[in-house]
């Protein structure tokens, strides 16, 4: 089983010496795959590739880095520099963001999104794959009138997902992306409504089978009342978003936190066998920190058991 953390989130920074420590620790405890968050803070993508460079067992790669107030020209060269100094195994992670976060930071509308993203990634794909775009939108223009490639940044091309749960965002993503990073999206809204509308979007596509990176809560703890108490203040934010209300009730549930996988060993392992089988192709668990460095630890050890085998 593919399995992976989210190595440091926008709740708790973290210096780069120290997520470069907490990286080597994952690979020691056999994880697969260490992913950023994309906050005001650090930049994933640069972020990623440091981590990558300095622990060559891991992939590494960022969730997700908003297409609103970025240009797929700099994403490009964000991605490709990280591809290139991690010796191919950076993936970037793309997102939509939330309405009020972007139009608050950005002073930017958060308008046409679907269609923003379409051309977003019509150009971006191009530009991972040779280093080159010619392309006029409605909403953006990328072209390279002169190279825009960097040497071992295209080769392999950069993995292309994007953080899409809704029916319009996933039939773009099925469509041009590799995959989707759905956060949030329980195992019976990723079998019932992501797995099946973005497969269906591939396959009319021509595409290959696209990957699930199915990003879940989780924290193996002795004191899960404690956790949860701690888990519905984090998560608060995301039962005020009308795209995360959609999934978080698709998944049958009532508020966000109540989609974490908070217990025992057992209880944690359950669920991410649960998101397996409901069609992702890999689990990556987010917000272990959440009942302290102890349990983290743990956390990370049975990951790395299930990563084993």
């Amino acid at each position: 089983m593919t399995v992976g953390v989210v190595l440091i989130s926008g709740s708790e920074p973290t210096s780069i010496d120290d997520t470069v420590l907490r990286a080597r620790e994952a690979a020691a405890t056999g994880l697969t795959s260490g992913w950023f968050a994309q906050t005001l803070g650090y930049d994933s993508a640069t972020l990623a590739a440091i981590v990558g460079r300095e622990v060559p067992e891991l992939q590494v790669g960022s969730s997700a880095i908003p297409v609103f107030g970025r240009h797929p020209l700099i994403v490009s060269s964000q991605a490709q520099t990280a591809q290139a100094a991690t010796g191919g195994r950076y993936h970037l992670g793309l997102g939509l963001g939330a309405k009020a976060l972007v139009e608050s930071a950005f002073g930017i509308p958060h308008e046409r999104p679907i269609r923003l993203l379409r051309e977003f990634l019509t150009a971006l794909r191009g530009l991972l794959a040779t280093g080159t775009a010619e392309f006029q939108g409605e909403l953006l223009t990328a072209n390279t009138p002169r190279p825009a490639r960097v040497p071992g940044g295209t080769e392999p091309p950069v993995p292309l997902l994007v953080a899409a749960m809704g029916p319009q965002a996933l039939r773009v993503t099925g469509e041009l992306a590799d995959g989707t990073l759905p956060f949030l999206a329980g195992p019976k809204a990723l079998e019932e409504h992501v797995v099946p509308a973005l497969t269906k979007a591939a396959e009319a596509a021509g595409r290959p089978a696209p990957r699930v990176v199915a990003l879940v809560p989780g924290v193996v703890t002795s004191d899960p009342d404690a956790v949860r108490e701690r888990a519905a203040t984090e998560f608060a934010f995301y039962d005020t978003i009308p795209s995360y209300q959609r999934v978080i009730a698709l998944s049958g549930a009532e508020r966000a936190a109540h989609l974490a996988a908070i217990g025992d060993e057992r209880t944690v392992a359950d669920a991410v066998r649960r998101y397996r089988d409901a069609g992702a192709t890999e689990v990556v668990v987010t917000a272990t920190e959440l009942g302290g460095d102890a349990d983290r630890k743990r956390t990370w050890q049975l990951l790395g058991e299930l990563a084993a085998g």
